[in-house]
């Protein structure tokens, strides 16, 4: 890899929060509320998530609900490593600069479960094109929804009228991702926080306005 990619970690005026958690765990649903309590509080808020808040993101987000035909793993990655390259440069970076606190449902952290932990990529190789494609920057706080497999595909069939690739794997694929986000989770344990996604929707959310108001203070 190039001298590029080994960008040396940056610090910036805003903070940065990563929701994370596999899929039917209640990522967007948290981050709707902590937007909302936040933003009750008279906090500089500002809400995104990848893909999806960028015309490219809309366009992967598109692709992924195409079952019949998937890229490869490597195809896939990049995919998603372009939309947050994109991610950055038009929406994180521009927000963290205004000194707001931007809370993103996924990031990095995702790529790194699902096709490292889950597709069995290279996992240094992935890390590297992260940070070149995040200048560098990495979230303040990483919160990571624990769920079972069995109880997030039930929420997932239950509740949704088309499936994202992703959402039709099997279980077995959804046991490594979530062995995945833990395992990287043990590598940041100064900046992640792990909640029970099966306690209430109001409780889920008052941890983790606790813990977003405990690291902006001590950041």
């Amino acid at each position: 890899m190039s001298s590029e990619t080994t960008i040396k970690k940056k610090r910036h005026k805003g903070f940065l929060v990563a929701i994370e958690g596999i899929d039917g765990s209640g990522k967007s649903t948290l981050s709707a509320r902590i937007y909302r309590d936040l933003t009750t509080q008279g906090l500089p808020i500002y809400l995104t998530r990848e893909p999806g808040d960028t015309f490219l993101g809309q366009k992967l987000r598109a692709v992924l609900h195409q079952t019949q035909k998937q890229p490869c793993s490597h195809a896939e990655f990049l995919m998603f490593a372009a939309d947050r390259a994109e991610h950055f440069h038009e929406v994180v970076i521009p927000q963290l600069k205004k000194g707001n606190i931007v809370i993103s449902d996924r990031l990095a952290d995702s790529s790194l479960a699902y096709q490292g932990f889950g597709r069995g990529l290279d996992l240094n190789m992935l890390k590297s094109i992260n940070t070149w494609a995040m200048r560098g920057i990495e979230p303040d706080l990483v919160i990571f929804l624990d769920i079972d497999e069995d109880t997030a595909l039930k929420r997932i069939t239950g509740t949704r009228r088309t499936l994202t690739s992703f959402e039709l794997e099997h279980v077995q694929f959804w046991k490594k991702v979530r062995k995945g986000f833990k395992t990287i989770l043990e590598e940041k344990k100064d900046r992640a926080v792990i909640i029970d996604a099966l306690k209430l929707p109001e409780h889920v959310c008052q941890d983790a306005v606790n813990a977003i108001l405990e690291k902006c203070t001590n950041k």
